[in-house]
């Protein structure tokens, strides 16, 4: 029974990862996962200290994918508005393209509804293409760094998990 918890442990483990590329909150499943396999096992291999740790670096990760991509689209002329429009266009185009490419589309849409979102509200508001073309690509930069660091985060989670596990 011990062995199948641990397996069913480790695969929400990855299933958290695997959320973050989209842009959810993978680290956050992580967290709630590694609380769950804490509670079940009586804190005998994971700590207090160890799950404050992990909460430190879900909060990190959320607020970093945010921030750089906020802060990719603001650097090259996205307005507020376009910012929200990112974040609304990211995860309809995820939603539209989820069926594409065996579920891998939810990715590339994930990107390429935040460059439409932003581009659409740039252009409505400016009427020129070149700022509207800058302020999207800065926003697909700044949601790819948001999830490359997120990512390496979420990596972090997993290892210190399986560290204290294995250790």
């Amino acid at each position: 029974m011990e062995a199948i918890g641990l397996t069913l442990f480790i695969l929400v483990l990855f299933a958290g990862l695997f959320l973050v590329i989209f842009g959810l909150p993978g680290t956050v499943v992580i967290l709630i996962s590694v609380i769950l396999y804490a509670l079940a096992t009586g804190f005998s291999r994971i700590g207090l200290g160890t799950i404050l740790i992990l909460v430190l670096i879900a909060l990190v990760a959320e607020s970093l994918e945010f921030f750089l991509g906020a802060a990719g689209a603001q650097r090259l002329g996205a307005s507020r508005a376009s910012i929200i429009a990112s974040v609304i266009g990211g995860i309809a185009g995820a939603a539209m393209m989820a069926p594409l490419l065996l579920g891998l589309g939810v990715i590339l849409g994930s990107f390429i509804g935040a460059f439409a979102g932003v581009f659409t509200v740039e252009y409505a508001a400016r009427r020129r293409l070149k700022p509207a073309a800058r302020a999207s690509y800065g926003a697909l930069l700044g949601r790819l760094a948001g999830v490359v660091a997120k990512g390496f985060c979420a990596v972090t989670m997993i290892v210190i998990s399986l560290m204290r596990i294995y250790s």
